[in-house]
């Protein structure tokens, strides 16, 4: 349901202030209010053209360790080593672990990038999707003077069906599992940032079940189930059209209070970002893109009829309907501990019995079904974290944050197949060669994406800021 909460408080002018949020509400992405309305015409920008017309992101938030996934040092000492052992792939020359039988058959037409490294020690996925990696360490909400990320950049430059929203994001924010723990937590990465919250994804809802407790307190191998869902939109099918004539009557009160700049350019283009908002409620092209129901039993199974499965399921929907950018996110349903890959603890079960499992089930169904339906060639899909662990496993069979290296795992939408980028000392802690950022991730993104990534957008201050922060294509992965 579209409600806004807090006390009403009347503007100048006489419309309350919950009036126009709840007009703001009408966009899906969050408060577009009528200034930012005004500032998403003004800044407008035909769409580009690339080798990938959308992204599929899988954050697998926490920090995946990349020496027990895709970099294993089998000659290291067993303390580095781990548990593990690594298997061939279906790339020449290239291993990978045993748990990931699935992912190990199609890494030839993969590119894996073995080397990001980057001193951001947060749990937050901001510099991997927005390419800025000098965010504060400690920072546990989205703020707004942060980076817009690649999400909000495409709906900036208007990328997408105009009856879709330009970005989503699954299940659920960075963030919402652990807000029952610390209220108000909503880690920084998937914002319009500076740009303004209208650039802000659609973000669905979950409520995730849980069909045993965990062994233990927060490093548990439970797996979440349920699927994501739509914010609101849910009660659209009760909306009376005396309802909508409402809300239209509002707009037009807003129109007459800013008669004083109608010749503004930007008021004059005023009217289709109000029939975009009123056409995405209306319309039921994204509340079909979340309905699973017609997707055979079988494809279900494949993906797995898990939280994560099914939100991968979702983002193949989203994409074949026209939206650019679907970021979905392993998320700490505290305090079940479940599919996060912070494991300070017990490491090795939870790969073994939890997240590498999932992982291999829905990222090899997703391809499979995106090569099935010609949708490989022009989607992307980035597998990544925000860091990886560091080499040595500790006391408790955990390992420990390293931003120091990590990998990202780019397959189809025009990467180079069968490529392995960088190598990394004999105990996975350091790059050797070919050193990347989190910037040139998110460049080589925008490169496959047709965006410039030296294009600038102006910040709070109205200063240009380049939407890679810097970063370069890595064109050893680009085909």
């Amino acid at each position: 349901m579209l409600r806004i909460l807090g006390r009403s408080r009347k503007t100048c002018d006489g419309i309350t202030r919950r009036d126009l949020m709840q007009v703001g509400g009408l966009s899906l992405f969050g408060s577009m209010t009528l200034p930012r309305l005004l500032r998403a015409a003004e800044n407008s920008a035909s769409r580009p053209d690339g080798t990938a017309k959308s992204v599929i992101m899988f954050n697998l938030l926490g920090g995946p360790s990349h020496m027990d996934m895709f970099d294993l040092k089998p000659e290291a000492p067993e303390e580095i080593r781990g548990e593990f052992q690594p298997i061939d792939t279906s790339l020449p020359g290239l291993q990978i672990c045993e748990h990931l039988p699935k992912t190990s058959q199609l890494m030839h037409k993969a590119s894996l990038i073995r080397t990001v490294t980057h001193s951001y020690n947060s749990h937050n996925p901001l510099a991997m999707m927005t390419g800025f990696a000098e965010g504060k360490n400690q920072q546990l909400t989205a703020d707004r003077t942060d980076p817009p990320d690649i999400g909000a950049i495409c709906q900036y430059l208007e990328m997408g069906s105009p009856e879709m929203p330009g970005a989503v994001c699954l299940p659920c924010y960075p963030g919402w599992g652990e807000s029952s723990m610390y209220p108000g937590i909503r880690r920084p990465g998937p914002y319009g940032g500076f740009l303004g919250s209208q650039y802000d994804p659609l973000f669905s809802i979950c409520k995730p079940t849980f069909r045993r407790k965990p062994s233990r307190r927060y490093y548990g191998t439970v797996r979440p189930y349920g699927e994501p869902s739509m914010p609101a939109l849910d009660a659209l099918p009760e909306m009376s059209a005396n309802r909508l004539d409402r809300r239209r009557s509002l707009l037009t009160q807003i129109d007459d209070q800013f008669q004083s700049v109608q010749s503004s350019p930007s008021i004059e283009r005023m009217d289709k970002f109000q029939q975009r908002a009123f056409s995405m409620l209306s319309s039921s092209k994204t509340r079909d893109a979340f309905d699973l129901s017609p997707e055979p039993a079988e494809l279900r199974d494949r993906y797995g009829r898990n939280m994560f499965g099914s939100s991968m399921l979702v983002a193949r929907r989203l994409v074949e309907a026209g939206v650019p950018f679907v970021s979905v996110h392993a998320e700490n349903f505290l305090p079940n501990g479940s599919f996060t890959y912070d494991m300070h603890e017990n490491n090795f079960a939870m790969l073994k019995d939890n997240n590498l499992p999932v992982l291999d089930m829905c990222y090899s169904a997703l391809i499979g079904d995106l090569e099935d339906r010609g949708l490989f060639d022009s989607t992307l899909v980035v597998v990544m974290g925000e860091m990886g662990r560091s080499p040595k496993v500790n006391p408790k069979a955990g390992r420990e944050h390293w931003p120091q290296c990590g990998f990202s795992l780019l397959t189809g939408g025009g990467v180079k197949r069968g490529t392995v980028f960088g190598q990394t000392d004999k105990h996975a802690g350091y790059p050797t060669s070919h050193p990347v950022s989190p910037g040139d991730v998110v460049a080589t993104i925008y490169q496959l994406l047709g965006i410039d990534p030296n294009m600038a957008v102006p910040d709070l201050n109205n200063r240009p800021v380049r939407i890679a922060h810097g970063g370069e294509a890595i064109w050893n992965v680009i085909g």
